[in-house]
């Protein structure tokens, strides 16, 4: 019953839920990168290209030949798949760079509010009621 106890405050930590939190939203963002690259910054750059497909660029290490990726994978021939590492690369700048970025804007954010005039703290009660001692004595 303690164990049972002790994991429930563990998994109920502040910490262990913002991260699975982030490890959530850091996964659906993954995606999102991945079809950004996959669908819309890879198909101008195989149009560059001469019309490359990069997830479709491998080396057959075997001894027949193969016309494309799928054909040497159902035949079970050994290949390296450069093409599918490539595409993983361009995935992993561009996510670095989208995250540089959203750093980059929080702590922007956060220098502002550092830079940002505090309002000068509210004077005491002693020197309220001295200042309205003092008004009333200019009235009278």
């Amino acid at each position: 019953m303690s164990m049972m106890k002790e994991f429930k405050e563990f998994a109920m930590r502040g910490n262990v839920v913002d991260m699975a939190v982030g490890i959530i939203i850091g996964a659906a963002f993954g995606k999102i990168v991945s079809s950004v690259v996959k669908d819309v910054i890879m198909p101008p750059i195989g149009m560059l290209t001469g019309g490359v497909d990069f997830s479709q660029l491998f080396i057959n290490l075997g001894s027949e030949t193969y016309e494309t990726l799928a054909q040497a994978q159902a035949a079970g021939a050994p290949t390296i798949n450069y093409g599918s590492f490539l595409q993983t690369v361009f995935d992993f700048i561009i996510i670095a760079f989208a995250i540089f970025m959203m750093i980059k804007g929080l702590n922007s954010m956060k220098r502002k509010e550092e830079e940002a005039p505090e309002e000068p703290a509210a004077p005491a009660e002693d020197v309220l009621l001295l200042q309205e001692i003092r008004d009333l004595l200019k009235k009278g």
